[in-house]
């Protein structure tokens, strides 16, 4: 399998929308292409599958064991396009886990995008430095973004002609072609009203614009997978898993290895009122957007009752970031209404004083998971805690400088949850 990682300067560069462009267009023309996403973005990999009709996965250099990330990214295609985070080379504090690295562990070579909207041919010694940075992460070809004639593209083409790097396509701008979105990213692929106009414009500007030919040709084969990772164990035997718009981050590594593992996992909704099931031995409620729900998830009886009677049969019920903040007692919407919740844990969350919470997290507990003890996952949300009571921690939390944080989440017997997203185990040493 050949890859190539679609990365860019900054964020802001267009990199999805050319991304998705891309593989759609490369589908159109007839390469079995699959997309993944750099870094823990629950939103894009869902865009990635409406361009090209295949699975897109995360691909975590700073969270994930070796052995997992590069059996991730061997997906069944035969073209993988990565499609970087932020920056090429931003990453965490430590500047771990950036999308260059990620590259390099792969060994796949980068297509940067550049936005030209601002520039002519100051873009040659952008690009210059950024080719130049890193001896292990190659950049080997461009793609300029947001051009604003055939003589601007020409212009910044000739200023990079001494560099020796391809510039595969130019991109107008098409302000046609828009992606709505909110406080966590962009609005999810499920709820964008014309998901299909948006892949079949973006798709046709790529074809247009950029050489297929020559990008497909610079892949290169990944590098070869590091030894065998087990994947987290399931949480139960049968998993009742909350699934929709307001609980969809759910990693699929993490449900894929659950299923091969043998456990049965049944989705139900929660705003359709639809409780777990009855004979599940453990409820998973991912993160999401329960906040944006608040009172239609407050008034759905048989969902939070059943969330009530899994706990009182002796079920695990486990709660990620949204999922924890259904679990508490209350969660304060935007508005500042109080919304009750399943008041399995003692907390209240709210959305009324907004905090952006950001960051990876090494995550350690004492056995509450049957999962190992040292743990890798990521924070990202903007709701804040209103109130809490008396619970056991679930998670002693340090930053990736190592920092000790706040301990994390809460438990009670069977229930707990917090605001982490659990990515992979911490390699051992």
């Amino acid at each position: 399998m050949n890859g190539l990682v679609i990365a860019a300067p900054s964020s802001g560069a267009g990199k999805t929308l050319v991304t998705l462009g891309l593989l759609r267009a490369l589908s159109r023309a007839g390469h079995d292409v699959a997309g993944a996403k750099a870094g823990p973005d629950y939103i894009d990999p869902r865009f990635h599958e409406a361009a090209c009709g295949r699975p897109s996965v995360n691909l975590d250099p700073w969270a994930m064991r070796p052995g997992l990330l590069a059996r991730l990214a061997r997906q069944d295609a035969d073209l993988l396009l990565v499609e970087g985070v932020m920056g090429l080379f931003d990453g965490a504090e430590t500047g771990a886990g950036s999308t260059a690295d990620l590259a390099s562990r792969l060994g796949l070579p980068v297509v940067l995008v550049v936005d030209a909207k601002a520039q002519a041919q100051s873009a040659a010694a952008l690009v210059q430095g950024f080719a130049g940075f890193r001896e292990d992460c190659t950049v080997a070809g461009v793609i300029l973004n947001r051009v604003g004639s055939a003589r601007h593209a020409d212009l910044i083409r000739a200023a990079l002609g001494p560099s020796g790097l391809p510039v595969l396509g130019a991109l107008p701008y098409a302000p046609d072609i828009a992606m709505p979105s909110r406080h966590l990213g962009l609005v999810q692929a499920g709820e964008h009203p014309e998901i299909e106009t948006l892949m079949a414009r973006a798709g046709a500007l790529a074809a247009r614009s950029v050489d297929l030919d020559a990008l497909a040709a610079l892949a290169r084969p990944l590098e070869s997978a590091s030894k065998a990772t087990p994947d987290l164990p399931p949480p139960g035997q049968r998993i009742a898993l909350a699934r929709d718009e307001a609980f969809a981050f759910a990693y699929p590594h993490l449900l894929h290895g659950w299923r091969a593992a043998g456990a049965d996992v049944v989705p139900f909704s929660p705003l359709a009122d639809e409780g777990p099931d009855k004979a599940a031995d453990a409820v998973v409620l991912p993160g999401g957007y329960p906040e944006l729900h608040a009172g239609r998830l407050a008034a759905n009886a048989a969902f939070l009752g059943g969330l009530r009677q899994a706990a009182a049969r002796g079920a695990l019920v486990y709660g990620e970031c949204g999922g924890y903040m259904a679990l508490g007692e209350a969660l304060i919407d935007a508005d500042g209404t109080r919304h009750a919740m399943a008041g399995l844990l003692p907390v209240v969350t709210s959305f009324a004083e907004r905090r952006m919470h950001l960051g990876y997290r090494r995550l350690v507990h004492s056995g509450a998971l049957p999962w190992p003890a040292a743990l890798r996952g990521h924070e990202f949300h903007f709701s804040t805690l209103a109130g809490q009571g008396d619970g056991e921690p679930l998670f002693e939390a340090t930053d990736v400088a190592g920092r000790a944080l706040e301990p994390m989440g809460l438990r009670r017997g069977r229930v707990m949850g917090s605001y982490a997203h659990v990515i992979d185990a911490e390699e051992a040493p």
